[in-house]
Formats: C-alpha cells, structure tokens, sequence
C-alpha cells in the first residue's frame, strides 16, 4: 500500500481548497445577484483579438451570459484596418488622434470589421465538452442600430469617412438582447443616405451604453486603467475627480482619450465606467466580481459610503459577522435581533456591498451617560485600511450627539486595538447597572472604557 494513502495530508488539502471553494463562492454571491438582469456594454480593442486573447474572453463573457447579465459587445479594429492597408500598399493617415479614412481606408475598415465579426461569432459557438463554452448556446446577433455622421474637417483636415455616433437604435437593441441575445456592434455607423463611415471602438461603446442607459460600461484595452502623468493609476475615480484629471493636464495622453469616452457615458447616465487590461487573463471578471478590482472604475459619486444601517443591510450585517461569531469572537446575534435594532448599527459599504459594521447601545442614566461599542467588524480583506478607526469615530460621534460621555466595549481577543486609541482597561463594576447583569461571565470579556 502506498505510504502517502496513510497519510492525513491530501484529505487535509482537499478540505483547505473546497473551504477556499466555498468561501469564494460566499464573497462573490453578492456582486452576482447586484448584476443579474443588468445590461452590460462591453468595448473590446482589436489589439486584443490580434494578440490572441478573443477565446479566453468569450468564455468569460458566456460566463456572464450564464449568470443572467445582458451583453451588448463592441469589437474595435484598428490594427486590422491597418494590417489591410499595409497588404495592399496603403499608407494610413492620422490626424488629431484620428484615422483619416479615404476611400481605400473605409474598404479596409469594412474588410477588417467582416472578418473580425466572423471571428467572434465562430468563438461563441464553441461548445465542445469540459470547456467553459459546454452547453452555452448562446446567439450572436448585429445589425444596423447605428445611425453615423462625418467628422468633417477639422482645422483644415477632412476626415472623409471617419465618422461619430449620431443616433443609436436603442429600441430594437433592447428587444433583441431581452430575447437572450448577445448584441454585436462593430466600428461602423451609416447616415440616413445610406453613406458609410468608420468609427472608433469607444465612440460606439460609449453611445451605446448611454442609448441603453446601461449599468456598465467597459473597455478591454491594453491599457491596465487611468494613470496620471507620474504614472499613478487609479483604481477608483469618481466623475469629479476625472474632470479634474482631464481639466488639469494631470492624465496622461491614452488615460486621458479613455477618460472622455468612460466620462461621456457616466454624464448620460451609465452607472458605472471601467477601464480594464486583455493582458491579464480573466480581468473582466476580476473587475466585476472583487473589491478592488484590476483596472479603474469611475462612478457618479465616491463608491465608499459609511452610513447608518437600514434594514436592507442586515443580510450584509449578518454575513460579516458570521466568521467572527462561528470562531466565538463575537456573541451571535439572531437574525430577528439585527432586524429590531438596525437603527444602533453604522454600516461602511462600497459599491453595495457591506464590508464593515459597528453597533452603539445608549445607557443615558448611567454616570454621565454611557455607550456600549459592539460588534465593530471589518471584512479580512480590508483591514489594515484604517476603516475600523473610521467605524469608531463614527460611533463617538454618534455617542456626543446622544449625550454620552463615555463608551465601553467588551472584546475577548482585540483589547490592544482599543488600548491603543484610548480606552483602559476597568471592570464589571464599571458598567451600567443593567449592562452588569447581562455580563457573561463564562466568556470573560475584557471590559475597556473611553471617555468622548
């Protein structure tokens, strides 16, 4: 018999990877449900496709599709515009960041987008077994739902055929997706004479997001996200803090091309902007499915919130305090607990998602007024922040406002944190009188007290 079948190590491993398993699966059910039945719009650079990366990103994608996100997807084509220009001898021309397309430049602009809409058609139809694409099934439909016109000529340059979004056809695009289809826009836009133009990936994306009022919208480019010139990126970037950036000179030159397009969307209504990177495998997902994401997001407004609880959060409440209380550092609180006394509780959200809480108890008659400090808790993955600090400043303010002098909190296993910002240590007899008779002497909880 083979030694190794003795030994309590590979059951061990195997227990680890299905509690990882499980505990991922926990952290990500939130951010499935806040996206199911969401519409999405989501630009692909052409850059990506030419490097070799469309696979691994539609099986991602059909991932999404599975989980009940509705997909608008928008190719770009600017290398493959260029590789047929330079098959057939055509030198392309550029102007203000622009392609100038002539003549030969719109019939390789058309060329390119063919092939490329052929290409990703052909990647979601793959359903061979064990793969992610198995059982998919997933239909891939493009149309005519842009309405394009010229640039014209700019500072004596005429842009030809390069075109901008004019008009999206947003109802035919919301009947198609609502009957389970994955939407697809190339780079291309015709006028009501029936004259085509070419256009950019992130012109169409953004138009499109904004046409459907989408939740999202993001670009998968070569870039990993909005750094300023000193190369900074940012992970987080409200519509405020972009204009700045913009406004200032601050961003640098491609951050500040994608910052007008992600810019464009938030101010016509788009939830959320993303810029992502095709370089990293599985970056899309990664963005949407994880705290801090791999690339930058903008949003209207500041995505952290600390705030006072509402009875939406106590499922929030109770999956934060769930570790803590299973390993006995927290008492556990019923569910039907947390529901009636939501309103002592301060919640620290971020983009819908409850990831820190503490609770204040007023004792107005005792000695000067008390407050009992509980249940502070900070999601593992975010601490050392300084977001605990954050909820305890919180709960003194709301102590002062209530007119108590002092807090105590009780902690069996964090009594140095609180040592270090103030409070001292103090006994039974230091507590409320009705707080003295609910104390729990099996657990012998340090009691520390701070005056406000």
């Amino acid at each position: 018999m083979n030694d190794a079948a003795d030994s309590p190590l590979p059951g061990a491993l195997i227990e680890s990877t299905q509690a990882q398993f499980v505990a991922w699966l926990r952290d990500v059910a939130p951010y499935v449900h806040a996206h199911r039945g969401r519409t999405f719009v989501i630009g692909i650079a052409g850059e990506l496709i030419e490097a070799g990366r469309l696979n691994a990103l539609v099986h991602d994608l059909s991932l999404l599709h599975a989980l009940g996100i509705k997909l608008v997807l928008v190719h770009g084509s600017r290398p493959q515009v260029q590789a047929q220009l330079a098959l057939k001898g055509i030198e392309g021309h550029f102007s203000h960041g622009m392609r100038i397309t002539d003549a030969p430049a719109l019939e390789c602009a058309k060329e390119a987008s063919g092939e490329l809409r052929l290409d990703i058609e052909a990647a979601f139809s793959q359903g061979l077994p064990n793969t992610p694409m198995a059982h998919a099934q997933i239909r891939v439909l493009s149309g005519n739902f842009v309405t394009a016109r010229p640039v014209g000529v700019v500072d004596g340059v005429d842009f030809q055929h390069t075109g901008l979004v004019r008009k999206i056809d947003a109802e035919a695009m919301r009947n198609t997706i609502a009957a389970g289809a994955l939407l697809l826009l190339s780079p291309l836009g015709f006028s009501p004479t029936g004259e085509a133009f070419n256009l950019t990936m992130e012109d169409v994306a953004a138009g499109a997001a904004v046409a459907l009022q989408a939740e999202k919208l993001i670009l998968v480019t070569d870039s990993d996200g909005i750094r300023d010139r000193s190369g900074h990126r940012y992970s987080e970037l409200s519509m405020l803090q972009a204009d700045h950036l913009l406004a200032s000179g601050a961003a640098d030159p491609d951050s500040a091309l994608n910052l007008r397009f992600l810019l464009h969307a938030l101010r016509g209504g788009v939830g959320r902007a993303h810029l992502v990177p095709f370089a990293l495998d599985g970056s899309v997902l990664l963005e949407l499915f994880t705290h801090d994401g791999v690339g930058s997001m903008l949003a209207a407004e500041n995505l952290d919130a600390l705030r006072e609880a509402t009875s939406d959060d106590v499922g929030g409440i109770l999956k934060l305090l769930a570790p803590l209380e299973e390993d006995g550092t927290l008492v556990k609180r019923r569910r039907e607990l947390i529901e009636r006394e939501i309103d002592h509780f301060t919640v620290l959200e971020h983009d819908g998602v409850i990831y820190g809480c503490a609770a204040l108890y007023p004792f107005p008659r005792a000695g000067g007024g008390m407050g009992e400090l509980a249940a502070l808790t900070v999601h593992t993955d975010y601490q050392g922040t300084g977001d605990g600090e954050r909820l305890l400043k919180r709960i003194e303010q709301r102590a002062k406002a209530a007119g108590l002098a002092r807090l105590f909190v009780l902690t069996t296993r964090t009594a140095h944190w609180f040592l270090k910002r103030g409070f001292a240590a103090a006994g039974v007899d230091d507590l409320p009188i009705e707080r003295q008779s609910l104390y729990n002497w099996q657990r012998r909880s340090q009691i520390l007290i701070k005056t406000i």
